[in-house]
């Protein structure tokens, strides 16, 4: 394969707005122009993108035989052919696979095209997507993170996601999608009434957004929403999305105790049936990869280099019920992570040879996040706003603080999204109630394209210093629209020279609101 010459920026200027590369002029093979040939309903994706390898994906309208080139120049000059793939309705005509045996450090284009199973000479028109592979030594690397799409009813309007492209226009080596990346319980209406007048119009919807997701169809549709937009679709092609999950890809605030007998809107009862739903539509429409040891876990290693090692929690699927959040010892029904997934956090931290170690938290540690927050019952995040020593969940994030403090492990830095506004947090033993730990920075981005919310209290059981808000005013109030501009995201570079890591947080029109740099603790 040829070096590539074009760079990403330029490729992104030349794609089109749905990440399609018809009209290019390259090198394709023959395609059927019948009316009813097969077509790309949903543009594609890539992820979880490794030095040698990525998950690549996209979706037909029918039953298709999905043929795949790769290559490293956009001309697909010198193409690497691989074995194609059947769609069928059985994944509602997905197809994902993982490329492999790349290059380190490389752009890779990768070009599909679709035949008709029942007219097999019935050809789409192409479609293409690049991502770049790790690196395999020190250079600069760049990657953004945020959360929380399409939510408060708040859907496609007439400017469409735009935090989307706001993030494409920095050509992100990957973005990192903290979580609520759709919004499942969140029905939405055509029109919303705005606060001081207006109105809010969903120009896109569809019947699947009408209601809550019960079905399996329509949890996917939930996904299928989302890259209905233009923005989104954009990013998809340009750059590789590492997904995390939380609670609203099932409905708000889910546990497997979750009891949905009072819950009008559900006719389907059982929590375990919803999330079980729920999680095929996940795996069947992100590039999040498999996983033979636990079909269906979220949670995950992914490297990106000798600088970045990033560790993806799932703080979702195996805690124990929402509620005081006080026990005094740690059990089943007092973890968030579990204890097998604490063990693997553990294992791969001190394994880690990366210079910089982030782990994406799917949920922020110490700001209070209430169950029912009318009432201010219950908890739902990590903290019990009891501003004491650990109890309940803090004890199992304690005991992780503490062992990576024990193990000498260096560079963590923790990202979360959740609380839909932007904050940064410096974690002080001197200021905790618990003390046996090494600082920390906490960084908390959100919503992408939902209602802003905020800001929440802090519980100083770990000592969080809080240096930075940006969050809705008093007078604002709460559940603000997209349109109010308080839409956020981070930027992350680390220097292939310093090897110093910056932390950028923005809002979506591309102002920078904070910014700091943290120098790496070297090894002795």
């Amino acid at each position: 394969m040829n070096k590539l010459s074009m760079t990403r920026r330029a490729f992104v200027t030349s794609a089109s707005a749905f990440g399609l590369v018809g009209a290019s002029g390259l090198a394709l093979p023959y395609y059927s122009r019948a009316n009813q040939r097969p077509a790309f309903t949903h543009g594609v994706q890539s992820g979880d993108v490794d030095a040698t390898s990525g998950m690549v994906w996209t979706r037909t309208d029918r039953p298709a035989r999905v043929m795949y080139e790769v290559s490293t120049t956009e001309s697909f000059a010198n193409a690497t052919r691989l074995a194609a793939l059947d769609t069928s309705p059985a994944s509602d005509y997905t197809a994902k696979r993982l490329l492999t045996d790349l290059a380190s450090d490389q752009d890779v284009f990768y070009r599909m095209v679709a035949a008709d199973l029942s007219d097999i000479n019935a050809v789409s028109e192409p479609i293409v997507g690049r991502f770049r592979t790790a690196p395999s030594s020190k250079r600069d690397v760049r990657f953004a993170w945020s959360g929380d799409t399409a939510g408060q009813g708040w859907g496609i309007d007439e400017t469409g996601m735009k935090t989307y492209s706001t993030i494409a226009r920095h050509t992100p080596d990957f973005f990192l999608h903290s979580g609520d990346t759709i919004y499942a319980d969140g029905a939405m209406k055509d029109e919303v009434d705005l606060p001081g007048g207006g109105k809010w119009k969903n120009v896109v919807l569809i019947d699947g957004k009408r209601k809550v997701a019960e079905t399996l169809d329509e949890y996917r549709d939930q996904w299928k929403y989302n890259m209905m937009d233009r923005h989104v679709l954009a990013l998809s092609a340009i750059c590789p999305t590492f997904y995390q999950w939380d609670d609203h890809e099932v409905l708000n605030n889910w546990s497997d105790s979750k009891d949905l007998s009072k819950d009008d809107r559900y006719k389907e009862k059982s929590i375990h049936l919803l999330a079980a739903r729920a999680a095929r539509a996940f795996h069947e429409m992100t590039t999040i990869r498999y996983e033979p040891s636990e079909p269906g876990r979220v949670y995950r290693k992914i490297s990106h280099g000798p600088l970045l090692d990033v560790f993806f929690l799932d703080m979702r699927s195996y805690r124990g019920p929402n509620g005081p959040n006080l026990d005094e010892t740690l059990t089943p029904k007092s973890r968030m992570i579990g204890e097998e997934q604490s063990k693997w956090l553990k294992r791969e931290l001190a394994n880690s040879k990366a210079t910089w170690k982030i782990i994406a938290a799917d949920m922020p540690l110490s700001l209070v996040v209430w169950d029912d927050a009318a009432k201010k019952v219950g908890f739902e995040a990590v903290s019990n706003n009891d501003n004491g020593s650990p109890k309940g969940r803090e004890l199992e994030f304690a005991d992780v603080l503490r062992f990576i403090k024990t193990a000498g492990i260096t560079n963590t830095v923790w990202l979360t999204a959740d609380v839909h506004y932007t904050a940064a947090h410096y974690y002080n033993p001197d200021k905790a109630q618990f003390q046996d730990f090494n600082p920390f920075w906490e960084f908390v981005s959100g919503p992408i394209h939902a209602g802003t919310f905020g800001p929440n209290d802090l519980d100083m059981t770990f000592g969080p210093e809080l240096k930075f808000i940006k969050a809705p005013t008093a007078e604002q109030g709460q559940n603000l629209p997209p349109s109010a501009g308080l839409q956020f995201f981070g930027l992350v570079d680390i220097s292939g020279a310093t090897e110093q890591l910056t932390v950028r947080l923005m809002d979506r029109d591309d102002n920078e609101l904070y910014k700091v740099t943290l120098d790496p603790v070297r090894s002795a």
